[in-house]
């Protein structure tokens, strides 16, 4: 670990932070920090809300890695999200299983309903839109995932009303 050039650079990751890193690296044995790097793409991604490229610096840095090693496990795993994204983040699956069973619907409802396109983020920050690989729960698709932790089940056009009324509802304080 490079403690000094960690320092100099890690202005927009905070101590506490860094301090969870530290944790994360003590769980390995000193010559293999390197195992860290996706629970430190984690913590940057739950304080920041994605993982910019100054934070893969960062996170290299501290790791004693190459930058583009970071860079690459960020890409890797459509669980980073590499750009800002809505309050809200909803990944419809769009695997063969959902398909058969009205996932695409449920997608073209959502985009009807949010009034953008997969990949976009509502005007007002709320929403990002996105499709994503398996979920692991073909028997109740259609399915979806709300901010990489809620798995939402059998999401008919009624369904996904209710899950944006209330996510609405809920950011804004009113009762749904």
């Amino acid at each position: 670990m490079s403690n000094e050039s960690t320092t100099l650079r890690s202005t927009e990751i905070s101590a506490a932070a860094l301090e969870r890193f530290a944790r994360e690296v003590a769980k390995y044995p000193a010559d293999q920090a390197q195992s860290a790097v996706m629970a430190c793409l984690a913590i940057v991604q739950q304080e920041q809300g994605h993982v910019s490229l100054d934070s893969e610096k960062v996170i290299a840095d501290y790791l004693g890695m190459p930058q583009i090693a970071v860079h690459e496990v960020t890409t890797f795993y459509n669980m980073y999200n590499q750009h800002p994204l809505g309050k809200f983040k909803l990944n419809v699956c769009t695997n063969l299983p959902c398909q058969l069973r009205d996932g695409a619907k449920a997608l073209a409802h959502l985009e009807k309903k949010l009034g953008i396109h997969m990949g976009d983020t509502t005007p007002d920050g709320l929403f990002t839109l996105q499709q994503s690989e398996c979920l692991g729960a073909c028997a109740d698709s259609p399915v979806m995932l709300v901010n990489d932790r809620t798995m939402c089940s059998f999401m008919s056009n009624e369904k996904l009303d209710q899950l944006i009324d209330g996510l609405r509802g809920a950011s804004t304080g009113e009762a749904s």
